[in-house]
C-alpha cells in the first residue's frame, strides 16, 4: 500500500506536498502517424508537463469478437474495426523513435498496457511507471503482472464498482512494491460535468490510504484544477493537435494552449491553499497597525 506517502516516478517525487505530476495522454490521437506524435511530445515538453503516455495493445486480443468485423469508414478508406485498430498501432520501430526522442528532450514517456504481450513489450524500455487502463481493472492476471514488475503502477478506475476496485487494490497491496496510485476517472468521452463525481478522489484516499490521481475526459480545464485542489497528485489529460482531427478521443482532449493553461492554473490554485495555520503576514502587518486602535 502506498499509504499516502510519496513515491518515486522516474526522477520525480510524487505525492502530498509535491508539484502535481502532469501526464499528456497522447493515446491513439496520433492516428498512427509518428509526426503527429512528435508534435504532441514537443507540445508536452514546451508546456512543462512531466510525461507523455501512449496506449499499447494487440488488437487481435483486445478487440471484442463481435466488433472485429464491423465495417468502419476511416480516413484511410473502408475497413473492419480490427483492421483500423491495426492501422493506428505503433510497433517497435515507432517506440524506438519515441524512446530516443523523449530521452533527448528530455521528457518521460510510458504506455498503458492492454494485454500481457503489450506489457512485455513496454517493459523492454525503461519506462518510469506502467498504467493499467480502466477497461483492464478486472483483468486479474494483467493487474498482478503489472504489480509484479516492481515499477510504480497507475490504475484507472473508470466504469468500475467499489467491489471491483476493492479486489484490484487487494492484488496491488500484495505485489506492487513500487507503489501505486489510483486514478479516479469517468470513462465517458467526453464526460459530462455533472457526472464527474470528483469527491471520489477523497473517497478513494480515505478507503485505501493510498495516493490518488485524476484522469479527466471532460471538455474544459476547471474540473482538473478542482481535482488537484481535492488532493489528486497526478493529473492525466488526453491531448491533441486539433479537436477536429479524426478519432473518438479528439473532442475530449486538450490542445497545446489548453495544456499550457491547465498547468498554470493548477500551480496557481495550489499556491492559494497555504498551510492552514493562521498568522498575520505580509502587508497585513502595516494594515493592522493603521486600523487597529485597541
Amino acid at each position: 500500500m502506498s499509504g499516502g506517502k510519496t513515491i518515486k516516478i522516474g526522477d520525480r517525487e510524487v505525492g502530498p506536498g509535491c508539484p502535481v505530476y502532469l501526464i499528456a495522454e497522447i493515446g491513439i490521437n496520433h492516428n498512427g502517424d509518428l509526426q503527429i506524435a512528435k508534435k504532441l511530445m514537443d507540445a508536452a515538453f514546451a508546456c512543462g508537463w512531466d510525461c507523455v503516455k501512449f496506449q499499447k495493445r494487440v488488437p487481435e486480443i483486445c478487440v471484442p469478437e463481435d466488433q472485429k468485423s464491423v465495417i468502419r469508414e476511416t480516413p484511410w478508406g473502408t475497413m473492419t474495426y480490427l483492421e483500423y485498430k491495426k492501422r493506428i498501432e505503433f510497433g517497435k520501430e515507432e517506440y524506438d523513435y519515441i524512446d530516443r526522442y523523449c530521452s533527448e528532450k528530455p521528457i518521460q514517456w510510458t504506455a498503458s498496457a492492454w494485454d500481457m504481450p503489450s506489457l512485455e513489450f513496454i517493459l523492454e524500455y525503461d519506462v518510469p511507471f506502467v498504467k493499467i487502463p480502466s477497461a483492464m481493472l478486472t483483468n486479474d492476471d494483467l493487474v498482478k503482472a503489472v504489480a509484479d514488475t516492481g515499477k510504480p503502477v497507475l490504475l484507472s478506475t473508470g466504469m468500475s464498482s467499489m467491489e471491483e476496485i476493492d479486489h484490484a487494490v487487494e492484488i496491488l497491496n500484495r505485489g506492487a512494491s513500487g507503489g501505486y496510485i489510483l486514478m479516479h476517472c469517468n470513462s465517458a468521452y467526453p464526460a459530462p460535468r455533472e457526472e464527474l463525481n470528483l469527491r471520489m478522489i477523497e473517497t478513494l484516499k480515505d478507503r485505501y490510504g493510498c495516493l490518488v490521481g485524476y484522469s479527466g475526459h471532460e471538455f474544459d480545464l476547471e474540473p482538473s484544477v478542482t481535482a488537484a485542489l481535492l488532493g489528486a497528485v497526478v493529473i492525466e489529460r488526453h491531448v491533441t493537435l486539433d479537436h477536429d482531427m479524426w478519432g473518438t478521443d479528439q473532442a475530449a482532449s486538450l490542445q497545446p494552449h489548453g495544456m499550457f493553461f491547465l498547468g498554470r492554473r493548477i500551480t496557481s490554485a495550489l499556491e492559494t491553499l497555504g498551510d492552514g495555520c493562521k498568522r498575520v503576514i505580509g502587508e497585513e502587518l502595516s494594515v493592522r497597525k493603521k486600523l487597529r486602535s485597541v
